[in-house]
């Protein structure tokens, strides 16, 4: 006879009121880098002509991403550290959700189709234009989108169906999908192998497929006779590699450490838990572009030469 839930109250850090604002400085300032660093990046591969490549295709669609993923929760967050009671709808949730979900799918994804191009560039060169044409490149990051959108429909509308009739706290700083689970009045077993089997299909394929992509790779480039040869080849994906041992390396920090049996030690490492994973959707963003921008003279050169334009016609 309970009333359904039709609101959701995020706890976020209401239980380190001291915190909130430090952390709304902090989170904003990685909030406006993200916004700077990736748009930047989205722009240069737009009008720099010789940036319109797969390599900097693929970039752009990472880019975009980046933005999207943490615009669809970052302005929940920062709203949070603001407001003294943190609600959202069970609509709006649920919207959070999916896009959160969609982005985090879809670049698990869109990283494995980076790697293919490096491979193909690195150890089939001669055949790299016909191979990685525009007809091909177009298509791969879009079914990496159309992926990761189908997963992240399948796994919140399994979500939403459930009854929600009891508690409706949230112990996050947003709809994180499994803080939501917890709140279900029903059996959420049909949920848990769902989210399985898609870990499996967006996270484990795809690490699987980098890491045989870089073996051919370094097997490749090992054979070089000459160590300026090796050094070139290595630079093409170095920053994709850097990018890639970020965004699992993270992942696999936060969800493979182990977990605290000390009722009292509890509370702590909750907070911790939610902090690393409220930094986690950050730090991948704002790094990607300052990676690739340092390590990559061709996006250093187009940045530079907008500049230069952009002076020059004032």
């Amino acid at each position: 006879n309970q009333s359904a839930v039709t609101e959701f109250v995020l706890l976020g850090l209401s239980a380190h009121p001291r915190l909130e604002k430090t952390f709304f400085v902090l989170i904003l300032s990685m909030y406006l880098v993200i916004l700077l660093g990736n748009g930047v990046l989205i722009l240069v591969t737009i009008l720099d002509s010789r940036l319109h490549t797969p390599m900097y295709f693929f970039l752009g669609n990472l880019s975009f991403l980046d933005i999207c993923y943490t615009t669809s929760s970052v302005p929940l967050v920062l709203d949070g550290f603001l407001t003294p009671r943190k609600t959202i709808s069970f609509s709006g949730c649920a919207m959070q959700m999916f896009l959160s979900f969609a982005m985090g799918a879809t670049e698990c994804v869109l990283l494995g189709m980076m790697a293919f191009d490096r491979y193909v560039a690195i150890c089939n060169p001669l055949r790299y234009p016909v191979v990685m044409r525009k007809s091909v490149y177009v298509p791969m990051a879009l079914s990496s989108w159309m992926a990761g959108g189908a997963n992240s429909l399948v796994q919140i509308s399994l979500a939403v169906q459930l009854p929600f009739c009891g508690d409706n706290v949230i112990n996050h700083f947003i709809c994180e999908i499994l803080a939501v689970l917890k709140l279900a009045c029903a059996d959420i077993s049909i949920n848990v192998i769902s989210m399985g089997v898609a870990n499996v299909i967006f996270l484990g394929v795809p690490v699987l497929f980098i890491f045989v992509s870089y073996i051919f790779i370094l097997t490749t480039i090992l054979r070089i006779p000459s160590a300026e040869g090796r050094k070139k080849a290595f630079s093409t994906c170095s920053a994709h590699l850097t990018v890639v041992v970020i965004f699992y390396g993270t992942i696999l920090f936060m969800y493979g450490k182990p977990k605290s049996k000390d009722p009292l030690g509890a509370d702590k490492q909750d907070l911790s838990d939610k902090l690393i994973s409220l930094f986690y959707g950050l730090l991948t963003p704002m790094l990607n572009p300052i990676i690739y921008s340092l390590r990559n003279k061709d996006v250093k050169t187009a940045v530079k030469y907008l500049v230069a334009q952009k002076h020059f016609t004032q």
